[in-house]
C-alpha cells in the first residue's frame, strides 16, 4: 500500500487549555471544514472524546456523498489525541493531533499518514487531485482556527503532503543533520 503523509503546524497565542477545548469537541470539525464538503456529524449519541470515542461524518466529495467514521485511538489530554478511520473513502487515515506550550502560546501540530485505495490509480488521483484538496481544506482550517479563536495565529508549516518513503528519508536527513 502506498502512504501519504500531510503536515502542518500553527501557532495559537493562547493558553493551551483554551485551544484543546476546541479541537476536542468533534462538532467544531462543521466550522472548521470548507463548505464545499458538506460535512456533518451524524453520530446518534452525543460525542464525548475519550479514547475509544467513535464519531460518525457525512461529506461530499466531488458531489458524491461518502460515510464515514473514526475511532479515537489515543487522547492525552491536554497534549494529544489521534483519531483513525474505521470506515470510509481511505485504506489508511490516521491522524495525530499535537498540542504543545511554548512561550508564545501553543504550536497545534496535525500529522496524517493516509493512503488510496486503487494502486496506480489512486497515486494519480493523488497526484493530480486528492493531495491539492487535502492541502487547501487544512489550509481553510487553519484560516477558520485563527477566527474561532479571536485572535492572529502564526503558520509554521503550511500543509504539505509527502509520500511515506519521502517523509522517512527527510527525517533520517534531519536526524541525521541534528547529531552533527
Amino acid at each position: 500500500m502506498h502512504t501519504y503523509r500531510l503536515r502542518c503546524r500553527m501557532l495559537v497565542p493562547l493558553p493551551i487549555a483554551r485551544v484543546f477545548e476546541v479541537f476536542e469537541n468533534p462538532y467544531n470539525l462543521a466550522k472548521i471544514t470548507p463548505p464545499w464538503l458538506a460535512f456533518r456529524v451524524i453520530s446518534r449519541d452525543q460525542v464525548v472524546m475519550r479514547t475509544g470515542a467513535e464519531i460518525e461524518y457525512r461529506i461530499r466529495w466531488l458531489g458524491l456523498p461518502l460515510h464515514w467514521k473514526t475511532r479515537i485511538t489515543a487522547y492525552e489530554p491536554p497534549f494529544s489525541f489521534t483519531d483513525e478511520q474505521e470506515r470510509g473513502p481511505y485504506p489508511l487515515w490516521r491522524h495525530h493531533h499535537t498540542f504543545q506550550p511554548t512561550p508564545e502560546g501553543v504550536v497545534v501540530g496535525d500529522h496524517v499518514e493516509y493512503a488510496l485505495p486503487f494502486g496506480p490509480l489512486g497515486r494519480l488521483a493523488h497526484k493530480l487531485v486528492v493531495g491539492n484538496q487535502l492541502r487547501r481544506i487544512f489550509t481553510y482550517r487553519q484560516q477558520k482556527l485563527a477566527e474561532m479563536f479571536g485572535t492572529p495565529c502564526r503558520t509554521l508549516l503550511a500543509p504539505e503532503t509527502s509520500t511515506r518513503a519521502e517523509s522517512l528519508s527527510e527525517e533520517v536527513a534531519a536526524h541525521g543533520r541534528a547529531r552533527l
